[in-house]
Order: structure tokens, then sequence, then C-alpha cells
């Protein structure tokens, strides 16, 4: 469960590389921020490259998209097959199995 603390932390890191984007005029490097900002922008924000496409900086690539949709569609396989096995578990001598 998301709190209003952990959005305004996300809101404030994204907000952080946007600026250092505009200051620069190219996407931030870790290198071009002080150590207690980049453990702030990754704790909110995850790996740099995940936290430049949270602020809208980078693309998200198409095998990222590609991943992404796998890991989705295997989590919803599992979950099905979660509830087939409940269901033959429930099925006893007067049941018959599914």
């Amino acid at each position: 469960m998301k709190t209003e603390k952990d959005t305004k932390g996300k809101t404030e890191a994204a907000a952080l590389l946007r600026l250092k984007a505009q200051e620069l005029g190219r996407m931030p490097k870790k290198s071009d921020f002080l150590d207690n900002e980049i453990n702030m922008v990754k704790s909110c924000l995850g790996p740099w490259p995940r936290a430049l496409e949270e602020a809208g900086l980078k693309e998200v690539s198409e095998g990222r998209i590609a991943r992404l949709k796998n890991r989705e569609e295997k989590h919803i396989r599992a979950k099905v097959r979660r509830r087939v096995a409940k269901t033959d578990k429930n099925a006893g001598p007067d049941r018959p199995a599914r």
C-alpha cells in the first residue's frame, strides 16, 4: 500500500532528475549528483534506468515492455494453475475431479 510519503518522495526524486536534465541540457548521469541525492532517487524510483523512465527522461525500451508483458502473462498462467490444483485437491471420492 502506497502512502502519501511514498508518493511525495517519488515526485521529488523525479522533479530533481528533470531539473538536472534541464540545467545540463542532456540526460543526467549519476556522477552529476551528490551521493545523498543518488541514494534518494534510487530508493524512491529504483535502479537508475527505471528512475529516468519514471521521470519521463527516457523511453521504456521495447525489450523491457515485452519482458513486463511476459511476466504478467506468466503470473496469470500460474494463478490459473493454482486454482485448478486447488479445485482438483478438493475433489473427493464422492466428488469427481475437474
